[in-house]
């Protein structure tokens, strides 16, 4: 009896050990689970198995190749097009256990030659959501790069690839910046730059000061000559050349160039056409003088535009801002008499419709703001406005009006203002000068103003080429007779503006050794040197563009010249890509 019942019990402890002592099942996880590589290029893929490496066997699905080791490195196809390739690691020991990774192959890129001897385009096809750039240099370190593109809702994704020396060999390779958060960089690719016509690239000295550093990036030069060089030219710090602009016309000169936000530039092609190229330098869109003139007779005005001239700028809205001189006679001018015709300013505000049509949102014009008979340099030329500021934080103008010697703001807030001057800067204006003497140490004939600081409104800086035109003097001084300042230099000053004080502290000043009569601009760079440029004029023919440090004696860092042609603007940008530090 006793035996018979142990006998079943004995069953059922051998039965419970041998199922505890069966085998787990198998864990498998792959990682990444997606990644992106470019036409014959690898990824490692790795597996985790609980049964150890050896347990996992790797395949590559479907007809569009591939193959993947042991190891889990896949080795992409040669693709023409993009290709989805699962790649899967199985369990040896438990067949039904898988994981997978979805591998995107992208077909190479192709780089072509443009209309522009030194500009290359790049184009693939990235995958949806990714972010892509191109890096290129004269070897495979690759030491430079365009600014940062996304993928199109449809189709390739070109870049201008610019910056590039003439009659050199480059490498150039696209990364992609997957949605997934990988990174995959193209094949290398070679493209050989041609050259413009040397008689074209205006001849340059450059000269750095022993131990001094200049702001790194790449100098923008406006250029005016006879016979005309390159319109537009970025020259590297060493002044050799990287770019270059010549319109199809070649005809009139630029006054007033910008990048824009979307990477073209943004141009006054005087006299007759506002202008937005790209890096190429085909035509995206423009406005000419016909179409102006027909805006004006569309809101029923009688202003005929003379020329465009001197400046364009581009709002944050994607409107143009531009300037226009205009004749008048005296008979149709407020408090005019006996003047016969006169030529004055007028600002407009274009707005685009992103098909080749603007229209004229908003205007401005000096026969209404400015009083006729103050003319500090006659007439028939009465103001000969050369710039334009956007001041961001309050929506107004800046406007440099030359023939008056004043810088004025604009009630233009954002085209709803009435345009009423708000302030004038400069002599017989509604400042105090501080720091220097009035009237000696105000700005004459000026050019080229910028912002100094990142507020353009209260107490804010400004940068401005005091070419000294005309330079008024005190009582009893006679300019030119030792110890007394000569009548003609020109200046590159720094001053801060108080709009509430109505105080302009002269805080920086630099003199040259020449009298740039006409011209020229004034900023201040990244490192806090500031640069002017010094358009010394016909008939010399030359400018000089000088870094200096912004001490109370200022020292130069680094000094351009222009020796065959005239740079009526230049400027120092971080490079030939908004948003982009070379």
């Amino acid at each position: 009896m006793t035996r018979s019942l142990i006998a079943p019990w004995l069953c059922v402890v051998v039965l419970v050990i041998a199922g505890c002592s069966s085998s787990p099942p198998v864990m498998l996880t792959v990682s990444p689970n997606s990644a992106t590589v470019f036409s014959t290029q690898t990824v490692q893929l790795m597996a985790t198995d609980s049964k150890g490496p050896t347990d996992v066997v790797w395949t590559v699905a479907g007809t569009a190749g591939g193959s993947v080791d042991a190891n889990g490195v896949f080795t992409a196809p040669s693709v023409t097009q993009n290709t989805t390739i699962t790649v899967t690691a199985n369990s040896h020991h438990d067949p039904t256990k898988t994981a997978s990774a979805m591998i995107t192959v992208l077909a190479p890129g192709t780089v072509t030659p443009t209309a522009n001897p030194q500009v290359a385009q790049y184009t693939f096809t990235p995958p949806p959501g990714a972010n892509v750039f191109v890096q290129f240099g004269t070897d495979t370190s690759y030491n430079l790069k365009t600014w940062t593109q996304p993928t199109p809702s449809s189709g390739p994704l070109s870049f201008y690839v610019a910056g590039m020396l003439a009659t050199t060999e480059y490498h150039m390779q696209a990364v992609v910046q997957a949605a997934d958060g990988s990174t995959a960089g193209d094949l290398d690719h070679t493209f050989t730059t041609q050259a413009f016509d040397p008689a074209l690239i205006p001849a340059l000295t450059v000269t750095t000061t022993p131990g001094a550093s200049p702001q790194s990036g790449v100098e923008m030069l406006d250029l005016i000559s006879t016979p005309q060089t390159l319109y537009l030219a970025v020259v590297d710090l060493s002044g050799n050349l990287l770019w270059g602009y010549i319109p199809p016309s070649k005809t009139g000169n630029i006054q007033g160039v910008q990048l824009l936000p979307n990477g073209h530039f943004l141009i006054c092609l005087y006299t007759n056409t506002l202008r937005e190229i790209d890096l190429a330098g085909n035509t995206i869109q423009q406005f000419t003088s016909d179409q102006m003139n027909a805006a004006f007779t569309a809101k029923n005005l009688t202003y005929r535009t003379q020329d465009f001239n001197h400046d364009i700028i581009q709002l944050p809205n994607g409107h143009w801002i531009a300037l226009l001189q205009t004749p008048q006679p005296c008979s149709a001018i407020p408090n005019c008499s006996g003047l016969g015709t006169i030529e004055g300013d007028i600002i407009v505000d274009l707005q685009p419709d992103g098909n080749g049509s603007f229209t004229l949102a908003w205007y401005w014009s000096s026969f209404d703001h400015l009083d006729i008979n103050r003319a500090l340099q006659g007439y028939p030329d009465w103001t000969h406005s050369n710039a334009l500021l956007y001041s961001p934080d309050d929506g107004n103008l800046l406007l440099s009006i030359r023939h008056q010697s004043w810088i004025i703001k604009i009630d233009y807030n954002n085209g709803a203002g009435a345009g009423d001057v708000l302030w004038r800067l400069g002599y017989q204006g509604d400042f105090t000068l501080v720091g220097g003497t009035d009237p000696t140490d105000w700005f004459y004939a000026q050019h080229g103003p910028a912002f100094t600081t990142p507020n353009t409104t209260g107490k804010f800086g400004l940068t401005i080429m005091d070419n000294g035109n005309l330079r008024v003097f005190p009582a009893g001084v006679t300019c030119g007779a030792a110890p007394n300042p000569p009548c003609a230099y020109s200046r590159s000053i720094a001053m801060e503006i108080d709009e509430t004080a109505k105080t302009a502290t002269l805080v920086n000043s630099y003199v040259p050794h020449e009298y740039s009569y006409w011209g020229g601009n004034s900023e201040q760079l990244a490192n806090n040197n500031y640069e002017g440029n010094f358009n010394a004029g016909a008939p010399q023919s030359f400018s000089d563009v000088f870094e200096y440090t912004p001490d109370a004696s200022p020292q130069v860092v680094w000094h351009l010249r222009t020796s065959n042609g005239n740079a009526y603007r230049a400027f120092r940008m971080p490079s030939l890509y908004p948003g982009v530090q070379w």
